[in-house]
Parts: C-alpha cells; sequence; structure tokens
C-alpha cells in the first residue's frame, strides 16, 4: 500500500472532464479523481448499460441514484439501489454491471483494497 499522504482537497465535479467507456451494450460515462493510490469515479451508467467485461478489481460502490444489478461470474445477483453499497478486495470476485435505466454511482478503488 502506498504511503503518499492526500492532503484535504474539495472536489468540484462539474469541472472534471467526463469520458465514455461502451461496455457490451450502453455506455459509462466517468468523471475520474485521480490521487497518489487512490481513484475515485462519479460514473453514469446508460439506460441498458451492460459491462464488456468481467471485473476482479476491488472497489467500493455506492449508488446516489437509481439501480445497479451486479452479477457475479457464478451467476449470483446482487441489487443496489439508491443509498445501498457494496464492498469488495481485488481478485474476491469476479463482476460485471447491468442497469436498466439510467445509473448515478460513486466509485472508490485504489492500493488499500489489494489483499494482503
Amino acid at each position: 500500500m502506498t504511503q503518499d499522504s492526500i492532503p484535504f482537497q474539495v472536489v468540484d465535479w462539474t469541472a472534471i472532464d467526463r469520458t465514455e467507456h461502451p461496455g457490451q451494450t450502453g455506455s459509462a460515462f466517468w468523471k475520474t479523481l485521480q490521487l497518489p493510490g487512490l481513484r475515485i469515479r462519479m460514473v453514469t451508467y446508460s439506460p441498458g448499460y451492460l459491462a464488456d467485461h468481467w471485473c476482479q478489481k476491488g472497489h467500493i460502490v455506492h449508488c446516489l441514484e437509481g439501480e445497479l444489478i451486479t452479477e457475479q461470474e457464478n451467476g449470483e445477483k446482487y441489487f443496489l439501489k439508491q443509498g445501498m453499497t457494496y464492498v469488495v478486495s481485488d481478485n474476491l470476485s469476479s463482476h460485471r454491471s447491468l442497469a436498466e435505466r439510467e445509473v448515478k454511482l460513486l466509485i472508490i478503488d485504489g492500493d488499500f483494497l489489494m489483499p494482503k
């Protein structure tokens, strides 16, 4: 884990450029703040979004608006609605996101989610 310090700062998400990441269907739109050993994103999935890969990265995913389905490669599905969060460390699940309607998320990942 990195030992870099992150000074106090206020993030104006309206000032951060949005990037588009096409899914298998639909798109994910990211606003990304990259800090030493830490990535924070405001992510919006378009209606009908399905991720184009199975992800093994660790995340903290908090649903700000809408509903999200997180599918595990083993077939299990978890539903997140506004105000709900899921947490997983790197390499502990193989998951992907599905959104029937637009959903807005706060996603945090970084070195602290790597297994020891």
